[in-house]
């Protein structure tokens, strides 16, 4: 014959189940706090040790080839920096990590129901590089907000956007500045010129579609659009002194 549980039967049950819930929240409020955590502890290693990126991590894991060596932003051409910053950040110097009024503007175009583009300032572009993944979604973009308003807070100008010419991705498995001369037009970073920098600067939004060493006419149009745009950065760019003078 079946008998029902009494409550003194079902008590330890439920105080097992009151024990593993309350070992989850401390695992759970212990793991967040570690996340929290990291990032700004990260920032302060990136601050003199070079990092790599998650793109570079998750090629190290899958044992695929990776050509990256780091050098320091006084190792890379003027014309680069110029062109980058032409290309990705005009604002780079102007801005605490976010450029508020660009975002406001693909906000809104989103909400009209436009395509949204842009408004990815290199420091978030250095956040999503170090912490976060490559795919596009409204939660990653979320995140890149806190942790470029971080970076900027925490490191210089001039590392970040060392930290960004040393992670960004140049084709399959070509990371940073120096690999991408050396892989592309067989010189180093130091030695480009300004339509070599115009068409890598170019190439960084699409890096494993555009060909900097033999660009379609599409890329060629925008590298010249790029190299008159690069040609009149220099006012902007009183965050960098000694890289904004042409040469």
């Amino acid at each position: 014959m079946r008998r029902d549980r009494g409550p003194e039967n079902n008590e330890p049950v439920r105080g097992k189940r009151r024990s593993l819930w309350r070992r989850i929240r401390r695992w759970m409020l212990r793991g967040l706090v570690v996340v929290l955590l990291l990032p700004p502890v990260l920032i302060v290693v990136y601050a003199v040790v070079p990092p790599v990126s998650t793109l570079m991590l998750d090629r190290y894991v899958r044992f695929l080839w990776v050509d990256r060596t780091y050098v320091p932003l006084e190792a890379i051409s003027p014309h680069l920096i110029r062109s980058v910053v032409a290309s990705e950040d005009a604002k780079f110097c102007e801005h605490g990590g976010i450029d508020w009024e660009a975002l406001g503007s693909q906000i809104e175009a989103l909400g009209e129901g436009e395509d949204v583009r842009g408004a990815s300032t290199i420091t978030m572009q250095v956040a999503k590089n170090l912490f976060l993944w490559t795919d596009r979604s409204y939660v990653r973009k979320a995140l890149e907000l806190p942790l470029a308003l971080l970076i900027d807070a925490m490191l210089s100008k001039k590392r970040i956007l060392e930290i960004y010419l040393n992670v960004a991705e140049w084709g399959e498995g070509i990371f940073g500045a120096e690999a991408a001369a050396q892989a592309w037009y067989g010189k180093t970073a130091l030695a480009l010129g300004r339509r070599e920098a115009a068409r890598l600067a170019t190439a960084l939004p699409a890096p494993l579609a555009r060909n900097p060493a033999s660009p379609g006419p599409g890329h060629a149009r925008l590298a010249r659009v790029n190299r008159a745009r690069a040609a009149d950065i220099a006012p902007h760019l009183g965050c960098l002194p000694g890289f904004a003078a042409s040469q």
